[in-house]
């Protein structure tokens, strides 16, 4: 199995917002966000993984700033980290006015993924190669993020009394 580097696998998806996106309020609803939040980072973890990977968690969620109907939504995601058989993939969801040219940081979404084999298995993925320093950055930050959902899911586990 070889390694990959972030770049290998990273994507930007582009779609034009329209009225069939809006929520009541008139903007375009988080779900349809979350939607394209999701299939992006999946291609990033199917083309690295190099088969079938699937969403183990949303780890967080931030909605900075409105998305407009007639706005292109641009949604790009990329690997953060890799274990064995799972990887953090973060996205960047942007929003531009086309017509102004404005370009606005609206959402950032960190997903987890599991890859599986032909038997719904989990199963190895190929490690990844950061290059940049911002690549490195991010990788130390989903470590990071990775110790203390796990915590978590150990103190859940040890407050349970059923």
């Amino acid at each position: 199995m070889e390694n990959k580097r972030v770049q290998d696998s990273s994507i930007t998806v582009v779609q034009q917002m329209t009225h069939q996106d809006a929520n009541l309020a008139g903007n375009v609803h988080g779900g349809v966000i979350l939607k394209l939040i999701d299939n992006t980072a999946g291609i990033v973890a199917v083309r690295h993984t190099g088969g079938n990977a699937v969403t183990a968690s949303i780890d967080r969620v931030d909605f900075h700033s409105p998305v407009f109907v007639g706005d292109l939504l641009r949604v790009s995601a990329s690997v953060n980290f890799v274990g064995r058989t799972s990887m953090e993939v973060g996205v960047r969801v942007e929003a531009e006015n086309f017509v102004t040219g404005q370009v606005r940081h609206t959402g950032s979404a960190y997903l987890t993924f599991v890859s599986l084999d032909e038997k719904l298995k989990p199963r190895p993925i190929p490690q990844v190669i950061f290059e940049t320093d911002d690549e490195k950055r991010r990788s130390c930050e989903a470590q990071e993020r990775k110790r203390v959902r796990l915590e978590a899911v150990k103190a859940g586990k040890q407050n349970c009394s059923i």
